[in-house]
């Protein structure tokens, strides 16, 4: 691994990423919305953080309602700010997510006035990155040259302080200017990472292949330790070592599938966290068992950061 293979004692899990307001269909007419606090990283640093594990989140916000809305959300969530940026003229991102006939989400425009105020390189505490035994990062910001050199340094750092890379891909080509600028860019952080989620549809994006067994051969070329793909109801693909695992879904009745990945991303992250990088394939199908299972707690309920499961639901779950 490019990272250290241990468990994180005293150590927190560090996120990157933007603060998004997601404005939210109520059924699939999308004709009424309803907001909520969102954007993936967010949904990862409260989703580990309610199961149990220490996040920190380098984000950054303004000082208008809707930013302190969002540092008062997170706080109550358990999330450390402490290492996020407080720039005034920020403002936070926007997102409408429509809803299909079988309550699948659609990304339909952004909102983002103040796209030029970024989290700098300047603005990275090294201490950060030495507390950290997962860093956790998605292509969310990488459309901004700013945020991209900042992403870049921040991989540097984490790598040079130990800390297992996490990249999530969550492409959303809205944001870019072009499909070669958002594959180029995203495909150039594959071999920093450790552990790469991404779905189906990104993994052929990415590798610009006709299938997604054509995709795994080129992904191959990048020597990830461990590769999540993400399917749905069709459970999680995973490739570690070289050696595949199949783990299925978590049957349930899906009411809003977004934030599904983004659940199951802090499964994998908070047993990482706590107890290091397995060793047995068996291990890691445990662990995979685990996101899927909080993935599909998470489509039984309208939003995303709202949905994301509590610990104690888990117990529920089980002796239901």
């Amino acid at each position: 691994m490019k990272g250290e293979d241990a468990t994180g004692m005293g150590k927190n899990i560090l996120i990157y990423g933007d603060v998004f307001v997601d404005h939210i269909a109520d059924d699939p007419s999308n004709m009424s919305f309803r907001t909520y606090l969102g954007g993936a990283t967010v949904n990862v640093a409260a989703g580990t953080a309610r199961l149990g594990a220490p996040v920190s989140f380098i984000t950054v916000t303004g000082d208008d309602e809707t930013s302190a809305f969002v540092r008062s959300e997170l706080e109550k969530e358990g999330v450390d700010l402490s290492s996020a940026v407080l720039e005034p003229a920020k403002r936070v991102n926007g997102v409408y997510v429509h809803l299909t006939p079988d309550h699948d989400r659609v990304f339909a425009n952004y909102e983002n006035d103040t796209p030029d105020i970024q989290v700098t390189t300047d603005n990275l505490q090294p201490d950060a990155f030495h507390r950290a035994s997962v860093f956790h990062f998605c292509s969310g910001t990488m459309f901004h040259p700013t945020a991209r050199n900042t992403t870049e340094c921040a991989v540097r750092l984490a790598g040079e302080a130990g800390a297992l890379l996490s990249y999530d891909a969550n492409i959303r080509p809205l944001r870019w200017d072009s499909e070669d600028e958002c594959r180029r860019t995203t495909v150039s952080f594959l071999a920093s990472a450790d552990i790469v989620k991404l779905t189906e549809d990104e993994l052929t994006f990415m590798m610009e292949a006709e299938s997604v067994e054509e995709g795994l051969q080129h992904l191959a070329a990048y020597d990830i330790p461990v590769v999540l793909l993400t399917r749905g109801v069709n459970g999680t693909l995973a490739i570690i070592g070289g050696e595949r695992l199949d783990v299925p879904s978590v049957p349930v009745e899906a009411v809003d599938t977004t934030g599904a990945g983004d659940a199951f991303t802090a499964g994998i992250l908070s047993r990482i966290h706590a107890d290091g990088l397995p060793d047995e394939p068996e291990a890691w199908r445990e662990i995979i068992r685990f996101g899927n299972r909080l993935g599909a707690l998470c489509v039984t309920k309208p939003g995303a950061l709202s949905a994301m499961p509590y610990a104690h639901e888990l117990q529920e779950d089980v002796n239901e």
